[in-house]
């Protein structure tokens, strides 16, 4: 099968590429609004793009020509909370998505406790095992859609106890949750540790 991607709307293009980009990993995300409201929403276009300083870029959309409240928090405030949900939240991620009018906080809503931030004002999710306080650096805008590829510098981690060994994520321990294609989420499956590969110098003759 071949498929044009000139002739797919936004929408055919979305279904068919969130589900060939899997697993993607979730960025669960808290911002403020100027009101004050506490927002909350997940983000499986997510990824790191420096670690040094540690830098996280998230994609956000629009529907109905509208960015999402996130996009409008970190654009107008410049602070916001990436959270990393393992499986016993996948629930709370998944109705998190949820669309609420912009004063209505969906950590309210579904009666998730918060801790402030100590590097920003946007509290943090208490139950998250991985929160990372965030400080907005640059944002592009990508394609016909205009998506938001927003990136934030890491001010603080907030790691729970017993997931970090030797400067690194006990990956198993953390137990994270991905999303694929549609109203769907997974878990890890096996996880396969090979040798390490060595990369040695060559001189060119």
């Amino acid at each position: 099968m071949r498929i044009d991607p000139a002739y797919l709307d936004a929408e055919a293009a979305y279904r068919l590429i969130t589900g060939i980009v899997v697993p993607r990993p979730i960025a669960w995300v808290t911002s403020l609004s100027g009101g004050g409201v506490l927002n909350l929403a997940p983000f499986s276009a997510f990824t790191f793009v420096s670690p040094k300083p540690p830098m996280l870029a998230i994609s956000v959309g629009r529907k109905s020509g509208i960015y999402k409240d996130t996009a409008q928090n970190i654009l107008n405030n410049e602070e916001y909370v990436v959270h990393i949900a393992d499986s016993s939240l996948m629930t709370a991620v998944h109705e998190s998505s949820t669309e609420h009018p912009p004063d209505v906080s969906e950590v309210e809503e579904l009666r998730l406790s918060t801790l402030p931030g100590e590097r920003i004002k946007v509290p943090r999710l208490a139950a998250a095992p991985i929160a990372m306080e965030c400080r907005f650096r640059q944002c592009l805008e990508f394609g016909e859609t205009r998506s938001r590829l927003i990136v934030g510098e890491v001010l603080a981690f907030h790691i729970r106890d017993g997931l970090l060994n030797n400067g690194k994520i006990e990956t198993e321990a953390l137990d994270p949750i991905a999303r694929i294609a549609g109203p769907r989420y997974a878990k890890l499956g096996e996880i396969v540790t090979l040798k390490p590969v060595f990369q040695t110098s060559k001189t060119e003759s």
